[in-house]
C-alpha cells in the first residue's frame, strides 16, 4: 500500500470512527461514570477488537453472510438484545462519586465482543477493506486493520476524555441520572436504522 493511499485510510478511518455510534456513547458514558483508569480495557477492546474484526471482515468472512443471508438477520437479532442490555446497563449505572458503584465498566473481552454485534463497526469495516483493499490480498488487509487499529487508540481517548470533563457537572444524582438515560436512549435509537433496513 502506497503512503498516499495509507494516509487516505487513515482519514477515512479517523472520521468513520470519531463520529457519534455506539461505541462512542458507550466510552462517553463509561467516562463519566468510571473514570479514565476504569475505561481503559474498554478502551483497548474497542480499538483491538475493531481491528480484529477489520481483518476477518476482509479476509472472507462476509462471504458466509452473502451465502447464507439468515445467517445476518439472527446477526441483527443478537445485535438488538445485545445493544438493549447494553442501554440497561448504562441507565442504571452507579454515580461518579459520593455512592458505592453498583456496575462496572466493560471488559477487554466485552467490548472487543461488541464489535460484532455493532451495526456501525460492521459498515466501517465492508467500507474499508471495500475501497482500500478491494482485492482482498493479505497485505492490503492487513494494512486496513493497522490503520484502523493506529486511529481506535486516539478516538476511544477523545470519547473518554470528553466523559471525563463532562463528569464533574454531573455530580448531583438527578443530573448523572438524566445523563445516563439519554445516553442509553441514543444507544437504542442507533438500532432505529438497522432494524428497519431491509
Amino acid at each position: 500500500m502506497s503512503l498516499e493511499l495509507f494516509l487516505a485510510l487513515i482519514a477515512f478511518a479517523f472520521v468513520t470512527s470519531v463520529t457519534p455510534g455506539p461505541n462512542n456513547v458507550m466510552l462517553l458514558a463509561s467516562g463519566v461514570n468510571y473514570g479514565f483508569r476504569r475505561t481503559v480495557p474498554h478502551m483497548a477492546g474497542v480499538a483491538i477488537g475493531h481491528a480484529v474484526m477489520v481483518f476477518l471482515v476482509g479476509i472472507g468472512l462476509m462471504g458466509i453472510f452473502i451465502g447464507y443471508p439468515p445467517a445476518q438477520t439472527g446477526l441483527k437479532v443478537i445485535s438488538a438484545i445485545y445493544m438493549l442490555w447494553l442501554a440497561w446497563k448504562i441507565a442504571t449505572a452507579a454515580p461518579p462519586a459520593g455512592a458505592q458503584a453498583t456496575g462496572r465498566p466493560l471488559t477487554f473481552i466485552q467490548a472487543a465482543a461488541f464489535q460484532w454485534v455493532n451495526p456501525k463497526a460492521w459498515i466501517m469495516s465492508l467500507g474499508a477493506v471495500t475501497l482500500y483493499a478491494p482485492g482482498q490480498e493479505w497485505g492490503a488487509v492487513a494494512w486496513v486493520a493497522f490503520g484502523f487499529l493506529s486511529v481506535g487508540w486516539t478516538t476511544t481517548v477523545i470519547w473518554t476524555v470528553l466523559g471525563l470533563g463532562l463528569r464533574r457537572f454531573l455530580q448531583k444524582p438527578v443530573a448523572l441520572r438524566v445523563f445516563n438515560f439519554t445516553m442509553a436512549a441514543l444507544l437504542i435509537a442507533s438500532l432505529v436504522p438497522v432494524l428497519l433496513h431491509t
